[in-house]
């Protein structure tokens, strides 16, 4: 993984600066800067990998976009998963 590798934002990418910034600082790390996690919507919508590097949401595994805000998420779960980072939705 390279630099800018880890900075492509996805559309739709956000920083986390409301409920979640604390729980998301938090993390620890699944590689080099970067955290996989399990996150899970207030309506039950479940993506089971997705990467946040320096407390900004960048990238759901399989989405070109991002489809949800912060206020959305009603937990986030660190679960270490294996990231590719050459992925291309």
């Amino acid at each position: 993984m390279n630099l800018d590798q880890l900075l492509n934002r996805r559309a739709g990418a956000f920083d986390f600066v409301g409920k979640w910034k604390e729980a998301v600082r938090a993390l620890g790390e699944s590689g080099m800067g970067y955290t996989v996690v399990r996150i899970t919507l207030a309506d039950g919508t479940i993506y089971p990998q997705v990467v946040i590097c320096g407390g900004c949401l960048l990238r759901v595994r399989g989405i070109p976009n991002i489809p949800f805000t912060e206020d959305d998420i009603a937990s986030i779960k660190q679960t270490d998963e294996r990231w590719d980072w050459n992925e291309r939705p």
